[in-house]
């Protein structure tokens, strides 16, 4: 396992040691697989505007290179690669790397995992025409370092996406005490509110980069339905849209 850099050692831990969960949508990581429908969503409208393609066409990501960063089991590297795009998928825990390559293996997708840090891809820099950040900015132990590595793999004229949790009594309330010690939808000790990160924060990390944030989305749960849907409240769970300058 990594252990320098950004990768932060107990995070890691919590999550290959449930490594073999990652595609069972009932298990430990049940609410990512909900989550999935609205990221989606937000990913390929977003990126269909950007790169002026159809959303409607069955692959509409053909010919993009895009790295998911963070990748776990290959929850969003695997829609991405049905979408047409070549997709790399990284991730701190050699865990998750497996767990990833297995699935992909069962569903004939071809899909470069990497057990990697953003840091140590220099020679990757500017590779990219999308950077996934997903549920990811909020585990890491060095922020700024981080965001710098990321940015750097991102082409001119390329687009990053985030999620994260946003810092507020709110989150506090419903990610942290509500999710973890009243619902159990995920683990106690998943998150430390502590390390959410506002959306200023965000976009004040990007900027030195030459990446701008352009938009933003809240997701909200809608408990009657029992599912996440895209909202304009940013003040727990928020996807960001951002675009490095040429």
């Amino acid at each position: 396992m990594l252990q320098t850099g950004t990768a932060a050692t107990d995070e890691v831990s919590r999550f290959t040691a449930i490594a073999d969960s990652w595609w069972d949508s009932t298990g430990a990581f049940a609410p990512l697989h909900k989550l999935n429908p609205p990221r989606l969503a937000f990913i390929r409208d977003h990126l269909c505007q950007h790169f002026r393609r159809d959303p409607s066409e069955p692959t509409p990501l053909r010919g993009l290179n895009i790295i998911d960063v963070g990748c776990g089991g290959g929850l969003l590297c695997e829609p991405m690669a049905r979408m047409g795009a070549t997709v790399t998928g990284i991730d701190a825990g050699q865990e998750n790397i497996d767990a990833a390559c297995a699935h992909a293996r069962s569903m004939e997708l071809e899909i470069d995992y990497r057990h990697v840090l953003p840091e140590e891809m220099s020679e990757n820099a500017g590779n990219y025409d999308v950077v996934l950040n997903m549920e990811v900015v909020e585990h890491v132990q060095d922020l700024p370092l981080f965001l710098q590595s990321s940015s750097g793999l991102l082409k001119p004229g390329g687009a990053m996406i985030l999620s994260t949790l946003n810092r507020t009594l709110k989150s506090l309330a419903l990610a942290k005490v509500a999710a973890e010690y009243i619902l159990r939808w995920v683990p106690r000790g998943t998150h430390d509110w502590r390390k959410f990160v506002r959306p200023s924060e965000l976009a004040d990390g990007l900027r030195p980069h030459n990446v701008d944030l352009t938009d933003l989305s809240g997701i909200a749960y809608l408990p009657t339905q029992n599912q996440w849907t895209l909202d304009r409240d940013l003040s727990v769970n928020y996807l960001a849209f951002a675009i490095k300058h040429r």
